[in-house]
């Protein structure tokens, strides 16, 4: 999906500044215990599955419906692993845009749906062991990858 109607106009008033931006990540792990990433059209590295919440929407709804736009996965969200925030969770987009995340990450269970890489979304999406996790452009702590890690990480 692209940039909704709320972020559009948003963005017409401020410019490529700097804009506060509540998100979420489905952690998404198949029946082997590896994790999906994806990676977006023209980018070279790979990504959580993720996005900005809408207006209206709840926290809960807008991983379901990222994890569906961007996999074709149905995803139910089962716990928070934490939440995010703060001057190392700010990011610059190639357009220039830029934004701090509030993010909330979710341990997600498929429920449904088939994997449908090359969408309108993203060109791959693959599978990775917790032992070979990708770089990512967002910083995360490692734990949130580990699934023996119990308790919610708040920074």
């Amino acid at each position: 999906m692209t940039m909704s109607d709320y972020y559009k106009n948003l963005r017409d008033k401020v410019g490529k500044d700097f804009i506060f931006m509540p998100a979420v990540v489905a952690i998404i792990r198949n029946d082997e215990n590896k994790l999906l990433f994806g990676r977006k059209h023209g980018e070279q590295g790979w990504g959580l599955i993720a996005g900005a919440i809408e207006l209206g929407e709840t926290p809960a709804e807008a991983v379901c419906r990222e994890a569906l736009e961007e996999t074709g996965l149905t995803v139910s969200p089962e716990r928070i692993i934490g939440v995010f925030g703060g001057d190392n969770h700010r990011f610059t987009y190639s357009n220039g845009h830029k934004v701090e995340y509030l993010t909330i990450v979710f341990e997600c269970k498929i429920t449904g749906g088939s994997l449908s890489p090359d969408n309108d979304e993203m060109k791959d999406l693959k599978y990775f062991k917790e032992s070979e996790i990708p770089e990512i452009a967002n910083s995360f702590p490692v734990e949130i990858f580990q699934r023996s890690k119990r308790e919610a990480i708040f920074e």
